[in-house]
């Protein structure tokens, strides 16, 4: 009667595990279906040829975007307009002014930007660390800007930006043309209202890679 027992009891604990190990499998498939889900892009517009994605960020109050482009020149003269910093005269059309706080070529430069808002939002300043990777093998280049946790104290009238990361990914698109895409995500923190955020999400590439195209194409 104890052998029985004691065989019976093992029983119901092998199937208590293999239950907790089907139950646990279960979950992780669907919070990696879940994930997938997220991570799906979503068509928000094309103008120009540009055409432009968001996405949510699980955690994130926001969607992060994506824009795409082909723009007909060869990828290292993409590169060289992206990563100068000193000739930024065709950077976000908002941006009323922009300070080169460190740079060092093909590497790594700092900067400090402040962005025109429309009334009543206040103006938002951002201190901008910039890094640059570069695979000049398979001639792919990389520019990825966050926000510095440290910079000089805010004078109160503008909005620091805290949450902001960026990507210029740059790579060969045939012979003698370029695709760019530029991801990134951006809260301007504060009270924005919802249209100025979407706005922001959506026309913020836009602007950025025509302005590039503009600056390359037109020279």
């Amino acid at each position: 009667m104890k052998r029985f027992s004691h065989i019976l009891q093992k029983r119901v604990i092998d199937l208590m595990m293999d239950l907790r190990f089907k139950l646990g499998l279960l979950f992780l498939l669907h919070g990696l279906a879940g994930s997938l889900a997220a991570q799906s892009w979503e068509y928000a517009k094309e103008q120009d040829g540009i055409k432009i994605y968001t996405r949510k960020e699980a955690g994130k109050p926001l969607k992060e975007f994506r824009g795409i482009a082909t723009i007909k020149a060869p990828v290292e003269r993409v590169f060289s307009v992206i990563e100068d910093g000193n000739h930024n005269d065709w950077w976000d059309e908002n941006l009323i002014l922009v300070k080169v706080l460190a740079y060092e070529k093909n590497k790594r430069a700092k900067y400090y930007l402040v962005f025109d808002s429309p009334w009543p939002v206040s103006n938002r300043e951002l201190y901008a660390d910039v890094t640059v990777v570069m695979d000049q093998a398979k001639r792919v280049y990389t520019v990825t800007s966050v926000a510095l946790k440290t910079g000089a104290p805010s004078d109160g009238e503008l909005v620091r930006i805290r949450d902001y990361r960026q990507s210029w990914i740059i790579s060969p698109a045939g012979e003698n043309s370029t695709q760019v895409v530029l991801e990134g995500y951006i809260d301007p923190a504060g009270s924005v209202p919802a249209w100025i955020s979407n706005m922001i999400i959506v026309q913020s590439p836009f602007s950025s890679i025509l302005g590039l195209r503009r600056k390359i194409e037109n020279r």
